[in-house]
């Protein structure tokens, strides 16, 4: 099955998959770093996988998704697979999936931790020159928007003072800060992570390719 009719049929956790697996390298030269940067040199931040941050028993479940998930017809529009996945969740006999689909379970080890991860930018509050102040960071593009979004424990909650430009939604970035195990609880989703970010920069795989 490939990565694209995964995507069709159980869209948060193939980009989960994909991205845990990606190999995220610096930006190049060229690239415009965010004036943050400068100020976290001294930092060492560690690079996460988004499936780190999901308790081992919850990722077992999701990696066993009951039959109506993966029954989903292949080449569906994005509105009707948001509306059949909300459907066959709301059918799904498995409790412990469901479970994981709405758990704030967290890992209580990255706890006042200064990591690195990828992800895209979901806006939440602005400042007044239209920059991004406040935003979840979701594991793939059209996370709380076009699907269903992630379990909390795999939304972060970002707050960034200094506020950036999101031209573009499909756009990744590489965001590191200092990252707590916070309750946040919005009406587009709920988060279980909250991270100060000090550096935010454009993401791109090994060999310059962005993810997006």
């Amino acid at each position: 099955m490939s990565a694209s009719q995964r995507s069709v049929r159980y869209a948060f956790l193939c980009m989960i998959l994909f991205l845990s697996a990606c190999d995220p390298a610096p930006p190049d030269s060229g690239a415009a770093a965010d004036s943050g940067a400068q100020s976290a040199v001294a930092v060492e931040y560690r690079q996460v996988e988004w499936t780190e941050l999901m308790p081992e028993e919850d990722l077992a479940a999701l990696l066993s998704p009951p039959e109506e998930i993966m029954n989903i017809p292949d080449g569906s529009e994005m509105d009707q697979i948001s509306s059949q996945m909300s459907n066959a969740i709301a059918q799904a006999n498995d409790s412990r999936y469901q479970q994981a689909l709405t758990s704030t379970k967290v890992v209580a080890d990255f706890n006042n931790q200064h990591i690195s991860i990828p992800g895209f930018i979901v806006p939440l509050d602005f400042n007044d020159k239209q920059m991004t102040t406040r935003f979840f960071l979701v594991p793939y593009f059209g996370a709380c928007i076009h699907v269903p979004p992630p379990p909390p424990n795999q939304i972060i909650l970002v707050d960034y003072p200094a506020g950036i430009k999101v031209d573009e939604l499909y756009d990744p970035f590489q965001v590191s800060g200092l990252l707590k195990t916070s309750l946040f609880q919005h009406e587009m989703a709920t988060s279980s992570y909250h991270l100060d970010a000090k550096v935010i920069e454009p993401y791109v795989e090994t060999g310059g390719q962005p993810t997006g």
